[in-house]
């Protein structure tokens, strides 16, 4: 990413922020300039060929600079099989669509955006919302 000489991104980008599952999907839209990020939509399929009509549906909608998805790591910040699903979708993303990924790690995201929502809401877009606040925050 350009940047000029500590003064930040050199240019406003939207990112938009994946929270992968096999079943559901949380998206969040943000972008550089505000530095915020906030829930978008949660994409649900039955099938790999929905899942990425969804996902290529929301790019084009959106159009994004790039795209974080969530790195889910154990506590103790090690990999696990949901690790190498999300490095997949990661791949997969950036092959397609020819989009750079960034991935986050997403430790506590999930417990997190249940805090901020009703009990029983679907917090997968606002845990792709924390996701991604916490990559605008870690920017200079």
């Amino acid at each position: 990413m350009p940047e000029a000489a500590g003064h930040g991104p050199a240019v406003e980008q939207t990112l938009l922020a994946f929270d992968y599952g096999l079943k559901k999907i949380g998206v969040a839209i943000g972008n550089t300039l505000t530095a915020h990020a906030r829930p978008l939509c949660i994409l649900r399929s039955e099938t790999r060929a929905a899942r990425f009509d969804q996902v290529a549906a929301v790019l084009a909608q959106w159009q994004p600079d790039a795209v974080v998805v969530g790195l889910p790591l154990t506590l103790a910040g090690e990999e696990q099989p949901a690790s190498q699903q999300s490095r997949r979708f990661a791949h997969q993303i950036e092959g397609r669509f020819h989009v750079p990924v960034i991935l986050v790690d997403e430790r506590g995201s999930s417990v997190e955006a249940q805090g901020l929502l009703a009990s029983g809401s679907d917090d997968d877009a606002m845990a792709a919302a924390i996701i991604l606040q916490r990559h605008l925050d870690s920017l200079p």
